[in-house]
């Protein structure tokens, strides 16, 4: 009964990621079926990443302006253009421009979903409801993929089939009766701040976001490279992506018990493990990349979600939306530097440059983690808060947050200081008055 409120918004999301899950794949391969340079490609990245973490600080203002439903009815006819522009202007420049226009679209849908969700939540069913939302993104990410294989990416067609899933998502929010949520709150970021918390997640998210981000723009460029089918292709990115389902439960309970630090470090070993694997074995065959692309998909998305929790150990219960927002735009510049990162080494090395770019990126995750143990002390287990699974990164917002169920104590301490202001104003308006 708790899900039946939200089934419109729920469905809509469903739509959405499936329409981007599309849009992540199609793109990249396409792109390399024209011939475009790896520096091309990466380049669609880069401005996605850029305009979706622009789109995160300025979202929350035009909400205020224009309303939830509005809002979140544009931004998705601005995905289905950006897409049908695609199709219809097939040049690398254009794609530039059209890919963050795409970016800061899905930052704004997401922002406006997910604060819509967190009004319908109660502190008992937060839980509940968060592990519905994880399952309902990774589902539509993960099918959405699968949608390139029906039709032929040289083609218009997956293109339309995409911007109607993009125009999918508008039906069932717009005809739904649930009551507008409060505004979205503008998120606030200090780096400085970031980094006297955490120095080693500070560091780890912006290497989670070049990790990420390389990968999932650029490992199906990769596939097309290498002459795998568009099936292939995405079985690869989905492998992935079911790897690091599966790992985050099993990375994070062992987190609860040691010191987070070693097992990010561990993590990472074991991800450069199997990227020096892919760089020696990337003409094996499809079921070995597969294989592969499991076990470096294990290590890629839950390297993010370690990041957090280790974050969050240090931090108070108070600030934990604060703090994972802010690290998420973190995140967001490492999303930037990925795609141009993997791009220069896979057009110096070929193919397998993707794989170089990853092994590197998790080389230093893994040495920095190690050599943070050496300057200070871990925080006893028994007064760390438990790790909690965190749906992709490349696909959260801030407003992602406030549905964690650890953000309770965050979301009450948002209350008393907006609390606070409000009575900070009466007063001061009632003094003027007295005046």
């Amino acid at each position: 009964m708790h899900l039946l409120p939200i089934a419109a918004l729920l469905t809509s999301t469903f739509f959405l990621m499936a329409g981007a899950g599309l849009m992540g794949i199609l793109l990249p391969v396409r792109g390399s079926i024209e011939g475009w340079t790896s520096y091309e490609i990466g380049a669609f990245g880069t401005s996605y990443a850029l305009a979706f973490t622009f789109g995160c600080v300025v979202i929350p203002w035009l909400v205020r302006s224009a309303g939830h439903v509005r809002t979140f009815s544009s931004l998705a006819a601005l995905l289905a253009i950006s897409i049908l522009l695609c199709g219809l202007v097939v040049d690398p420049i254009s794609w530039v421009v059209f890919r963050a226009l795409s970016g800061f679209a899905l930052a704004g849908s997401y922002m406006v979903i997910e604060s819509w969700l967190n009004e319908r939540v109660t502190n008992e069913t937060r839980g509940t409801i968060f592990s519905v939302y994880m399952i309902v993104t990774m589902a539509a990410m993960m099918g959405g993929q699968y949608v390139m294989p029906l039709s032929r990416p040289e083609l218009a067609v997956p293109f339309m089939l995409c911007a109607i899933l993009f125009a999918l998502s508008v039906i069932p929010t717009a005809l739904s009766r649930a009551q507008s949520p409060t505004p979205i709150a503008a998120v606030k970021i200090d780096v400085l701040m970031l980094f006297r918390n955490s120095p080693v997640a500070a560091i780890g998210i912006l290497l989670a976001g070049i990790l990420s981000a390389g990968w999932g723009n650029m490992a199906p460029v990769f596939g097309q490279q290498t002459g795998l089918s568009t099936t292939d292709i995405a079985t690869l990115t989905v492998s992935a992506m079911f790897g690091g389902a599966v790992f985050q439960i099993p990375l994070g309970r062992i987190s609860d018990k040691t010191d987070r630090r070693y097992v990010m470090s561990a993590a990472g070993i074991i991800g450069v493990g199997a990227a020096v694997a892919g760089v020696y074995l990337d003409q094996a065959g499809s079921f070995v990349l597969f294989g592969v692309a499991f076990v470096l998909g294990g290590i890629i998305y839950p390297a993010y979600s370690l990041a957090v929790a280790h974050a969050n150990d240090y931090a108070a219960d108070a600030d934990f939306v604060k703090i994972s927002s802010g690290l998420l735009i973190l995140y967001g510049v490492g999303t930037m530097i990925g795609p141009i990162y993997t791009a220069v080494l896979m057009e110096t090395a070929g193919p397998a440059g993707l794989f170089q770019a990853m092994g590197s990126a998790m080389a230093i995750y893994a040495a920095y983690a190690f050599y943070r143990t050496f300057r200070r002390v871990a925080i006893p287990a028994d007064e760390r808060p438990d790790f909690q699974t965190i749906p992709f990164a490349r696909v959260q917002t801030p407003a992602s947050f406030s549905l964690d169920p650890r953000a309770e104590a965050s979301l009450e301490a948002l209350d008393d200081e907006h609390d606070l202001e409000d009575t900070g104003r009466s007063s001061r308006k009632s003094d003027k008055q007295a005046a």
